[in-house]
């Protein structure tokens, strides 16, 4: 009981912060709710949002583990995406007919990929202990220009309607595709941390890796293992990207998402230092945030000053997340609780606490 109640808290701060935007858009529009049918899909604010956040609640998953782990962040993994992806893209430009093997298989082939930017990052991080920011520093600034290469200088163009379906919707499927594929990683995930000891792992590294040393765990290998989910994480959410796209942009596609899957952990009530996490909490921030991009388009914001309102609004979130105003409010429920303790009560506390301290002296004088 106490464990649930205590992982309640930990989402109190990314379900308030979605309720005042549901309020908030409540107030623009009644409607907002509402969902309509658009050849043979779902369309309306709650499936635009479900299907733009596809990618970012992937990659805040991979965050959250690479912060629980490592105590630092990955801000490679939208340029680890557009590798990844223009390696699926050529894998299928160059197969000529495009079937669903040749998906499965280009697919696949991306995944490999990201998988080894993810070990390079970690070989970095747990074996030369490089501060992970300052390791995935390396593919940030030249991913995109490795994607370019690929590309063959090019912007390649997905024109089939395999990747067409894949991007938007399957005929005779209502939901859109991103969105299916999004909750299919989550059931997966989910069903790894079930089955394994993952969690367990990552967390007793990210709070004491001399501990979890001295417990049999090897903390280079769990830091070494999350930044290869990470991997995993980018490979997936940029075969997502290019396919919603229907094409290949090796300079703007994922641009600078790392900043938002970093802000969607935060959000989530993770602590950025690492230790113990919350997936769930990071997939409702990684919502949040989608939820306030277009909030923030439907109170009709000039887009130049998108980034100005965001930015005041993570600040005043941060100020509100930050320990000092929590052990503020933590003072002032202690006091209003004190204040609702009626004389009685206070006056068998006092009796109670006395007989505990009787006792022990009495326990102490036999011995």
């Amino acid at each position: 009981m106490s464990k649930l109640k205590k992982n309640f808290s930990q989402l109190v701060l990314p379900l308030s912060v979605l309720a005042l935007l549901i309020v908030i858009n409540l107030v623009k529009g009644a409607d907002y709710f509402r969902i309509t049918m658009v050849n043979g899909a779902f369309y309306g604010n709650i499936p635009n949002i479900l299907f733009g956040a596809s990618e970012l609640v992937i990659l805040s998953i991979g965050m959250t583990f690479v912060t629980a782990a490592s105590r630092g962040q990955d801000i490679s993994i939208g340029e680890s995406a557009t590798i990844t992806s223009a390696i699926f893209v050529q894998y299928v430009l160059q197969a000529g007919e495009v079937t669903p093997l040749t998906i499965v298989v280009g697919f696949l082939l991306s995944c490999v990929v990201g998988l080894a930017l993810g070990a390079f990052n970690g070989t970095l991080v747990s074996v030369f202990k490089v501060q992970p920011m300052v390791a995935s520093l390396i593919l940030f600034t030249g991913g995109r220009s490795i994607a370019f290469m690929i590309d063959g200088k090019l912007s390649p163009i997905l024109a089939n309607d395999l990747s067409n379906k894949i991007g938007t919707v399957i005929p005779g499927i209502p939901i859109q595709t991103p969105i299916i594929l999004t909750f299919v990683f989550i059931v997966l995930v989910a069903v790894v941390f079930k089955t394994t000891s993952l969690r367990l792992y990552v967390e007793a590294v990210g709070v004491n890796p001399n501990a979890a040393r001295l417990n049999g765990i090897n903390p280079k290998k769990i830091i070494f293992l999350t930044f290869l989910i990470m991997g995993f994480c980018s490979a997936v959410a940029g075969f997502i990207a290019v396919n919603k796209a229907g094409r290949h942009d090796s300079v703007n596609l994922l641009k600078l998402i790392m900043m938002d899957a970093i802000l969607a952990v935060a959000i989530g009530g993770n602590s950025l230092s690492g230790g113990k996490f919350s997936i769930t909490g990071s997939i409702i921030g990684a919502y949040t945030i989608e939820m306030l991009n277009r909030t923030l388009l439907r109170l009709e914001i000039e887009p130049a000053m998108i980034k100005v309102f965001k930015a005041l609004f993570i600040i005043a979130l941060m100020v509100v997340a930050s320990p000092v105003v929590r052990a503020f409010l933590a003072k002032v429920v202690d006091r209003i609780r004190s204040k609702g303790i009626t004389p009685s009560q206070r006056k068998g506390s006092v009796l109670q606490d006395a007989v505990i301290s009787t006792t022990n002296r009495a326990g102490k004088k036999g011995e």
